[in-house]
């Protein structure tokens, strides 16, 4: 199976994967499962002086202090955030670059926070962010691998089958 953005895709051609479906759909569920945990833990107890001062007041007004993915700016999560074009190299360094951009953010959280209390959970989000990577670019590798190495980036093998009519 090959995923790209928590969906999946059959390709036969390449059967040894060692990123199945259900594990890392699991697990990134799980990522932002820990996430929404330690914002409500922050937020739980916040006066309403308190939430006018850290600027979660907006953030207040629209959720109280339900849980709603968005970004440190307040752009609210959407699926256009995610890119596929059906080709196995593209979005696989889709993937790779989704996981670097997750790894990035743990890094700047551990930058500013300095609870252990929220620093651990981090670490450990910040790990399995790099553990992907190194998935998703043995996945390349293995892709690259059944290709023919002058054409890497010329065609897509899945629809492009007769590259000399190029």
């Amino acid at each position: 199976m090959y995923r790209k953005s928590h969906r999946f895709i059959p390709v036969p051609k390449y059967s040894k994967w060692n990123i199945t479906a259900a594990s890392l759909g699991t697990e990134e569920l799980a990522h932002m499962e820990i996430i929404c945990a330690i914002v409500h833990q922050l937020t739980r107890d916040l006066t309403l002086e308190q939430l006018e001062k850290s600027g979660f007041d907006k953030y207040y007004v629209d959720h109280t202090l339900a849980l709603w993915p968005q970004s440190a700016g307040g752009t609210p999560w959407t699926a256009t955030y995610f890119q596929s074009k059906g080709d196995p190299i593209t979005d696989l360094h889709e993937d790779m670059a989704a996981e670097q951009k997750a790894r990035t953010t743990y890094d700047n959280i551990l930058r500013l926070v300095k609870d252990p209390e929220i620093c651990d959970p981090i670490k450990f989000l910040r790990e399995r962010e790099v553990v992907h990577y190194q998935r998703f670019g043995e996945s390349l590798r293995i892709v690259q691998d059944h290709l023919d190495s002058k054409n890497f980036y010329a065609i897509n093998p899945e629809f492009d089958l007769n590259p000399k009519c190029r």
